[in-house]
């Protein structure tokens, strides 16, 4: 599967398509068909040997070298690959090459390595969300399918969970008390579980409901748990048409209720935000906050 440009190359390795030629013509490294036209298309095993090579340049290795080496010693390679130094492309493009060939195994090692270097937020920063990212642009324009996505996905869906778990119980009386929720048909849920370790990381209680939720749902659990602020993240729901009154019916919903607001869906210029709502463009902007408020919190309150 998968017919890429050169363009597609350069954009999803981080390699400019001047170097790439450079590599192709005198290293031999690529070799793309071409169209009647006489443009150049690449497959989906040249975007994994690129992605490697990528890998191993931006680790110091020469081009001359690494072009000698055979498909095998190029993995092999990739995988001993140290992970000093604060250049992030090279785990990123490490773990992009072994999520195009569904190498599970390599998956794993990367996330792992990742996280035992830099920790759970961290990697999450510098080198999952990146990588994410990229998938994602690679799933929108076809060339990585749907279950190399999810294999992805789901990986690191894992992770999240097993950190969060492993974090310390915070008590609903002792900390400021938030609700996270994704709107009915929202079904991505990576950066809301990002956001719940955080805030469980900074001693705060997390009720988190998850995907797919009814919003009118929402004012039974106001009522009930008395949150400090409402939180949500918009990727693909709702309809784009339908944001601006979708956030109006959230803030309706518990008026006296901060709402942060978070994700592609809110970062329009044009949005009006009612008046206890806060657009949130940055995931460092949500961090920076969720740091601020650990060091002012609120006084115990029993809940109703």
């Amino acid at each position: 599967m998968g017919k890429f440009s050169i363009s597609d190359l350069e954009n999803l390795s981080g390699i400019k398509a001047h170097t790439i030629r450079m590599w192709e013509q005198r290293y031999g490294i690529l070799r793309p068909v071409r169209t009647s036209t006489n443009i150049r298309t690449y497959c989906e095993s040249d975007l994994r040997r690129l992605l490697n090579v990528a890998t191993l340049c931006n680790r110091g290795h020469r081009i001359s070298r690494v072009a000698q080496l055979s498909e095998q010693e190029l993995c092999q390679a990739v995988m001993q690959c140290g992970e000093e130094g604060q250049d992030y492309l090279p785990q990123v493009n490490a773990l992009l090459a072994a999520a195009v060939a569904m190498d599970e195994p390599q998956l794993q090692r990367q996330i792992a390595a990742a996280l035992d270097q830099l920790g759970f937020e961290e990697a999450m920063l510098h080198v999952l969300y990146p990588f994410l990212r990229r998938v994602g642009i690679m799933w929108q324009v076809g060339t990585i399918n749907p279950a190399q996505e999810h294999l992805v996905a789901n990986l690191i869906r894992q992770k999240m969970v097993a950190a969060i778990d492993a974090l310390p119980y915070v008590a609903p009386t002792a900390a400021r008390r938030w609700v996270l929720f994704l709107p009915q048909g929202e079904l991505h849920e990576l950066g809301l579980l990002f956001m719940s370790y955080a805030l469980r990381a900074r001693q705060h209680h997390v009720l988190y409901l998850g995907q797919n939720l009814p919003v009118k749902e929402l004012a039974a659990v106001c009522e009930a748990y008395q949150p400090y602020t409402l939180c949500t993240v918009l990727t693909s729901v709702p309809e784009r048409d339908q944001v601006q009154s979708f956030v109006e019916e959230l803030a309706r919903i518990s008026p006296h209720t901060p709402l942060f607001l978070y994700g592609p869906l809110v970062q329009r210029e044009c949005l009006q935000l009612p008046g206890n709502a806060v657009q949130l463009r940055l995931m460092t902007d949500f961090l920076a906050l969720a740091n601020s408020l650990s060091l002012h919190p609120e006084p115990t309150e029993v809940l109703s």
